[in-house]
């Protein structure tokens, strides 16, 4: 409604319903939903990649990097937080910061952009696993010029040296940036790709309460995902899959203007919620996400795609 009623999520092709609630809470965490659609399982609140059982659990991005992926992450938090690091970390404690960080040293994703800079080379053990990285043949850059034009198979893009701050306050580049440049390199590296994309910072909006920040990070996520479909479009062989991981305020909208584009609503919490959340597809396979299901199902729909 605040985007002169529109969206490119109107552009999708398929929308499903995934239930959020983690392994023995219905109101789930990121790092236990973060894990149940990256991994396939449920498991414990703050938990990233380790099932109840305490099973380290093979994400998507892992299994696509066996069948020969190129892989990427994007946050518009810091690459270490709970939602990126489902996808390539095991730790009991999303907090683990550090401990997260070492393992996107030794893990095999190829592009990654995000904040955290900090989680890898002012560390408590004074290692700097930066250096450590670009030893080992990755290149790791400050700003998206030097992104672009490096043309390493291994490439890492710190946004920020810790959380990065709101779109609203000054947060460059936008996500739909970040996505162009990316898909550009993966499409030059001729092989089949896994690229996962977080509009980290629309959760936290939901947390503040505060629904210009809300609006402000859906808008630069709207963008990204425009810029995604017209990729898609265009390659004909893409699927997308855009959902959240949980709804964040128990928002409701009961004031607005459509033609100011405005729009009022109120929170029922501070936290998440237990609110179901939608899952939009387009693409090949993208029939696979209609219905109501488990997010643990995200991960095994995903696998079949891939397959």
């Amino acid at each position: 409604y605040s985007n002169k009623n529109t969206s490119a999520f109107e552009e999708m092709e398929y929308i499903g319903l995934s239930k959020t609630h983690s392994y023995n809470q219905l109101v789930t965490d990121s790092a236990a939903s973060g894990t149940a659609m990256a991994c396939g399982e449920k498991t414990y609140n703050g938990v990233v990649g380790i099932n109840p059982k305490n099973k380290k659990l093979e994400s998507i991005l892992e299994y696509c990097n066996s069948k020969n992926f190129t892989t990427a992450l994007i946050a518009t938090s810091s690459i270490v937080h709970a939602t990126p690091a489902s996808f390539y970390a095991n730790v009991n404690s999303r907090r683990q910061y550090e401990d997260i960080a070492l393992q996107l040293r030794f893990n095999s994703v190829d592009y990654f952009i995000g904040g955290g800079r900090k989680h890898f080379n002012r560390r408590k053990d004074k290692r700097n696993l930066i250096e450590e990285m670009e030893e080992e043949g990755y290149k790791i850059v400050n700003n998206l010029d030097d992104y672009n034009i490096s043309n390493g198979s291994k490439l890492g893009f710190f946004t920020y040296a810790d959380e990065p701050p709101p779109i609203n306050s000054g947060r460059k580049p936008g996500l739909e940036l970040l996505v162009e440049s990316t898909l550009n390199k993966l499409t030059n590296q001729s092989k089949p790709f896994f690229l996962m994309v977080e509009g980290s910072q629309i959760d936290w909006g939901g947390h503040a309460n505060d629904l210009s920040y809300i609006v402000s990070e859906f808008k630069d996520f709207n963008k990204a995902i425009a810029s995604a479909l017209k990729f898609a479009k265009n390659d004909r062989n893409t699927l997308i899959v855009i959902t959240a991981d949980h709804e964040t305020g128990g928002l409701a909208l009961n004031k607005g203007n459509l033609k100011k584009g405005t729009v009022v609503g109120e929170f029922t919490t501070i936290g998440h919620s237990g609110s179901m959340v939608p899952v939009f597809s387009f693409g090949p396979k993208s029939e696979l996400f209609k219905g109501i299901y488990e997010n643990t199902a995200i991960f095994s729909k995903l696998k079949v795609a891939v397959d």
